[in-house]
């Protein structure tokens, strides 16, 4: 395996990624990995300490081993994407799908590669599926993904977890920015989760229940969640009663990161194994 560097300019600044080659002659299948919520770099790392890593790279070198190509990739303003003066409040859900169908049209006119398989992590998850409506994907790999939408989870999380004078206000700018109003001054102890420079994004994240999106994607899905992600597991049969054709792997004790018993890279071949295989089923389909 080789790995190669990919920078794509683009209308609003640079994407940056790293190619990771299979040591076979090409065409090569091609996996695009996907990151999940908050300042994610290409190998999974999150810029936010309290949210720590996904073993991205480690996914990219299992799959290349089993001769299959992918692209990791800097989320927009992070790492080596570069983007002049980007601000969180111009920031919208969209253009994160922008960047993946960007980086996929720039793939399909290099020949080395086969149509690819998009696989999102977390928020990364919808991502990949909004993406591969709109490009020329054969399947989405869907990790980790949440099963209900940005509001309710954030809704669950918030319930029970905060004093009751902070509660109640919580919720209500919750109903507001699902109806896409913003909250010009929420109240300080709140101001890092509703602070009025990342409304406009969760305004536009909430709009997609990943459920409904994922019954209109015409495409072999493969879910994979694990029994140890709260995060993920909830909205697991929720996801397969809107696909009831996809591909279900649950994985025993791993968590939200991919790790299984303290063992940070312990998902990764469970799910290295089953995108293989549904590369292999596209494949197949495709001859």
């Amino acid at each position: 395996m080789k790995e190669e560097a990919l920078e794509l300019p683009t209308a609003a600044g640079k994407l940056s990624g790293t190619l990771a080659l299979p040591d076979l002659a090409p065409p090569w299948d091609l996996v695009l990995l996907i990151g999940g919520a908050g300042p994610t770099d290409r190998d999974g790392t999150s810029l936010l300490a309290d949210q720590g890593s996904v073993p991205m790279k480690q996914l990219a070198h299992t799959l290349a081993k089993a001769g299959i190509g992918s692209l990791r990739y800097d989320k927009r303003g992070v790492g080596a994407s570069v983007h002049p003066g980007l601000r969180e409040e111009d920031l919208r859900f969209r253009h994160l799908v922008d960047d993946a169908v960007a980086l996929l049209q720039h793939l399909d006119a290099d020949v080395r590669w086969r149509a690819p398989v998009l696989l999102g992590h977390s928020e990364g998850a919808l991502i990949a599926a909004l993406a591969a409506r709109d490009s020329a994907a054969r399947a989405v790999a869907y990790v980790a993904g949440a099963g209900e939408k940005a509001s309710d989870l954030m809704r669950a999380q918030l319930l029970g977890r905060l004093p009751e004078i902070l509660e109640l206000p919580a919720l209500a700018m919750l109903e507001l920015l699902e109806a896409e109003h913003v909250v010009e001054d929420p109240p300080e102890a709140l101001t890092l989760l509703f602070r009025p420079t990342v409304q406009p994004y969760l305004i536009s994240w909430f709009r997609y229940d990943p459920a409904e999106v994922l019954e209109d994607l015409e495409l072999p899905l493969l879910l994979v969640h694990g029994t140890a992600d709260p995060q993920a597991a909830s909205g697991a049969q929720r996801l397969r009663a809107a696909r009831p054709d996809a591909r279900l792997l649950l994985v025993e004790g791993m968590d939200h990161a991919l790790a299984i018993g303290g063992d940070a890279e312990g998902g990764v071949r469970h799910v290295a194994a089953a995108v293989a295989a549904l590369v292999l089923s596209v494949q197949v389909e495709a001859a």
